[in-house]
Protein backbone atom coordinates (compact mmCIF):
# COMPACT_ATOMS: atom_id res chain seq x y z
CA UNK A 1 0.00 0.00 0.00
CA UNK A 2 0.99 3.59 -1.02
CA UNK A 3 2.12 5.82 1.70
CA UNK A 4 -0.57 8.36 1.74
CA UNK A 5 -0.19 11.34 3.76
CA UNK A 6 -3.22 12.36 6.39
CA UNK A 7 -5.34 15.22 5.95
CA UNK A 8 -2.72 17.21 8.29
CA UNK A 9 0.57 16.39 6.43
CA UNK A 10 -1.60 17.24 3.08
CA UNK A 11 -2.43 20.57 4.32
CA UNK A 12 1.30 21.12 5.55
CA UNK A 13 2.52 20.38 2.41
CA UNK A 14 0.18 22.76 0.69
CA UNK A 15 1.45 25.11 2.81
CA UNK A 16 5.02 24.38 1.79
CA UNK A 17 4.66 24.26 -1.68
CA UNK A 18 2.71 27.51 -1.52
CA UNK A 19 5.64 29.14 -0.27
CA UNK A 20 8.02 27.15 -1.89
CA UNK A 21 6.30 29.28 -5.17
CA UNK A 22 6.66 32.50 -3.01
CA UNK A 23 10.41 31.87 -2.62
CA UNK A 24 11.17 31.10 -6.42
CA UNK A 25 9.60 33.73 -7.90
CA UNK A 26 11.88 36.06 -5.28
CA UNK A 27 15.04 33.81 -6.74
CA UNK A 28 15.72 31.62 -3.84
CA UNK A 29 15.61 27.61 -3.95
CA UNK A 30 13.87 25.31 -1.95
CA UNK A 31 13.48 21.77 -1.50
CA UNK A 32 10.99 19.58 0.94
CA UNK A 33 12.76 17.34 3.35
CA UNK A 34 11.77 15.33 6.28
CA UNK A 35 9.13 12.29 4.93
CA UNK A 36 6.32 12.01 7.01
CA UNK A 37 7.03 15.43 8.97
CA UNK A 38 8.08 17.89 5.77
CA UNK A 39 9.87 21.27 6.64
CA UNK A 40 11.16 23.12 3.57
CA UNK A 41 14.87 23.73 3.79
CA UNK A 42 15.47 27.02 1.49
CA UNK A 43 18.74 28.67 0.76
CA UNK A 44 19.76 31.35 -1.40
CA UNK A 45 21.78 30.20 -4.57
CA UNK A 46 24.23 32.66 -4.43
CA UNK A 47 25.51 33.23 -0.73
CA UNK A 48 24.35 29.77 0.18
CA UNK A 49 22.50 31.58 3.37
CA UNK A 50 20.11 28.90 4.44
CA UNK A 51 17.45 28.29 6.68
CA UNK A 52 14.34 25.65 7.71
CA UNK A 53 11.10 26.61 7.60
CA UNK A 54 8.59 24.64 9.75
CA UNK A 55 4.50 24.75 8.61
CA UNK A 56 2.76 24.63 12.46
CA UNK A 57 -0.95 24.97 13.52
CA UNK A 58 -1.83 27.86 15.41
CA UNK A 59 -4.56 28.81 17.67
CA UNK A 60 -5.70 31.09 14.71
CA UNK A 61 -4.62 28.67 11.50
CA UNK A 62 -1.06 27.81 10.36
CA UNK A 63 2.25 29.27 11.10
CA UNK A 64 5.35 29.45 8.96
CA UNK A 65 8.77 29.26 11.68
CA UNK A 66 11.86 29.18 10.52
CA UNK A 67 15.55 30.44 12.46
CA UNK A 68 16.16 33.33 14.25
CA UNK A 69 13.35 34.12 15.39
CA UNK A 70 11.13 34.08 11.80
CA UNK A 71 6.88 33.65 12.26
CA UNK A 72 4.76 34.82 9.77
CA UNK A 73 1.25 33.18 8.65
CA UNK A 74 0.92 30.96 6.61
CA UNK A 75 -2.36 33.15 5.12
CA UNK A 76 0.31 35.16 3.27
CA UNK A 77 3.14 32.95 1.39
CA UNK A 78 4.19 36.25 -0.36
CA UNK A 79 4.79 37.90 2.67
CA UNK A 80 6.81 34.86 4.47
CA UNK A 81 8.71 34.81 1.07
CA UNK A 82 9.58 38.17 1.45
CA UNK A 83 10.81 37.75 5.11
CA UNK A 84 12.95 34.69 4.66
CA UNK A 85 14.73 36.55 1.25
CA UNK A 86 15.62 40.03 3.64
CA UNK A 87 17.23 36.81 5.91
CA UNK A 88 18.85 35.03 3.28
CA UNK A 89 20.16 38.04 1.12
CA UNK A 90 20.95 41.02 3.62
CA UNK A 91 21.31 44.47 2.68
CA UNK A 92 25.20 44.69 1.02
CA UNK A 93 27.75 46.59 3.96
CA UNK A 94 31.13 46.76 5.07
CA UNK A 95 32.56 42.76 5.44
CA UNK A 96 32.58 41.78 9.10
CA UNK A 97 36.35 41.07 9.90
CA UNK A 98 37.16 38.47 12.93
CA UNK A 99 37.96 40.03 15.90
CA UNK A 100 36.17 43.50 15.46
CA UNK A 101 32.46 44.25 16.45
Amino acid sequence: MPDVPNAFTQQRLVHLDSLATELRRRGLTSRKVGGTAPVLWVWHPENFRQTIVFATPAADGWLFLWSPDGQESADDPAHAAEAIGKLLNPPPGPPDRPGHS
